[in-house]
């Protein structure tokens, strides 16, 4: 029987190299998780007593599920079922909450005998969904307040209901949609707000209040120099008023009250100007610069009051406020070590003594990293790292190539979640982020984080081969 013009057959209708990569990655973690419970006296790596087997177990059941949803669920489904899910899975996740178990101080898990199941790993999933199915409307755009606000109550209801079970971890690879929502058109201003936010609260708590109004104050100007006409006064005037700013504290003992004073003074005069002018783009950064200001004296109620003790002693260590190796900093210390140990070839495989010995907690869940590090070196984490950008690159070069707005819109979702697993994983690993509790996609250990990013991909590579079909 004669194929239709323009159809392919099954063979070339699939990204085989994103599942290539998907395979890959998936047999790294599991030799590297045995390797992780490996000890002087190892078992087989199938031995169902130790993770390694159980992860055997799980890689099984997630292959079934990558088949099932290649083969016997239609592709139609995903975006005709994206509200009830999303809307299923809200119910799970506040369920939890009262039914679960509390594991490691997270109220995140429900427990059916030797099977845990994290409504969590889910959500990622079906937010997806939402957000493709949303911004993939008629009409529907992001950079309109009233639908921008619709698609924030997306992502926020999951994020707040996760970090309500004390999860933070995974509340916090929410904020990687950001990206997805600037693809379809939200404004770059937006990711520079936050980039600023996150940079006054960490100058607030490593110097002052002031000096993190000052580099606030700086960047405003800096921003509306960019955007001016007259951009050589505009710098010069910048550059004066910081320095200015910034020798204030050598002369007067509360420097902080002049600089209030001249904010409130200035803050109603550059707003008639932006009104005066029609300059909204003014406007909107002297809003911002007050929200800023506003952000900077709530810091310490924020650290204080709302954040845990656990999650301020890791953030003080991160930005060396505390120096503490054996308690709150003994992960990241170890870590480091073994990581730092492998140096550029690696030790060799089971030859860690990090690794080996145990003296990295979680080394077969979060910290998998560095058992890669230490018994495969530089070139180990080279490799791993570069199978995650090609994973990734794939997924956004499919999606690009994607003639259905959903389809695309999932794809970009896809990346960025695991584009956030990454980057804080293994950021924490080597000391640059916070130790918040969040699995390597693929290859840490656990049945609901594999399963999960399973799901997550083979949805993204059946949209994308449907289209291929006969294209």
């Amino acid at each position: 029987m004669e194929r239709a013009p323009g159809s392919r057959n099954f063979k070339q209708s699939f990204d085989w190299r994103l599942i290539g990569i998907y395979l890959a990655l998936v047999f790294i973690g599991l030799i590297n998780i045995y390797a992780s419970v490996h000890s002087a006296e190892p078992s087989s790596i199938f031995d169902l007593s130790v993770r390694s087997g159980m992860q055997c177990i799980w890689i099984a059941t997630a292959f079934v599920l990558a088949l099932l949803i290649v083969f016997a669920i239609p592709s139609r489904l995903w975006e005709g079922a994206a509200i009830p899910m999303y809307i299923g899975v809200l119910f799970l996740l506040m369920a939890v909450i009262f039914l679960g178990i509390e594991v490691k101080g997270s109220r995140s898990w429900f427990s059916f005998g030797p099977v845990r199941f994290q409504p969590a790993e889910i959500s990622k999933i079906t937010t997806s969904l939402m957000l493709a199915f949303m911004l993939s409307q008629a009409g529907f755009k992001v950079s309109r307040f009233r639908d921008f606000v619709k698609v924030a109550l997306a992502i926020g209801l999951p994020m707040m209901i996760i970090l309500a079970e004390n999860e933070t971890g995974s509340a916090l690879v929410y904020t990687g949609f950001i990206f997805v929502l600037y693809r379809e058109g939200l404004s770059g201003w937006i990711l520079a707000f936050i980039g600023v936010s996150i940079l006054m609260f960490i100058l607030t708590l490593t110097s002052s209040p002031y000096i993190a109004i000052v580099a606030l104050l700086g960047l405003t100007m800096v921003a509306n120099t960019i955007h001016g006409r007259n951009q050589v006064r505009d710098t010069a005037i910048c550059v004066l008023v910081v320095i200015l700013l910034a020798l204030l504290p050598r002369f007067l003992e509360r420097p902080m009250y002049i600089l209030i004073g001249l904010a409130v003074a200035a803050i109603p005069v550059l707003c008639y100007q932006a009104y005066k002018r029609k300059n909204g783009f003014l406007f909107y950064t002297v809003i911002g610069a007050v929200a800023g200001i506003m952000l900077v004296f709530s810091t310490d109620i924020i650290f204080n009051k709302v954040m845990q003790e656990h999650q301020r002693k890791r953030i003080e260590v991160l930005l060396g406020i505390k120096d503490d190796p054996a308690g709150v900093g003994y992960n990241v210390n170890q870590s480091m070590i073994a990581i730092g140990s492998g140096g550029f070839a690696g030790k060799g495989y089971l030859q860690g003594t990090q690794t080996t010995y145990g003296f990295v907690p979680e080394q077969s869940t979060d910290f998998i990293f560095c058992t890669v590090g230490e018994e495969w070196g530089f070139l180990g984490c080279l490799v791993v790292i570069g199978l995650y950008i090609l994973l990734i690159w794939r997924i956004i070069s499919d999606a690009e190539r994607s003639r259905e707005h959903f389809t695309r819109i999932y794809g970009y979702c896809v990346a960025c979640c695991l584009f956030m697993h990454l980057f804080i994983n293994i950021g924490m690993t080597i000391g640059l982020m916070p130790v918040i509790g969040i699995p390597l996609p693929l290859m840490s250990y656990g049945g609901s984080s594999l399963w999960a990013f399973t799901i997550l991909i083979f949805i993204f590579v059946v949209l994308d081969h449907q289209e291929k079909k006969y294209f």
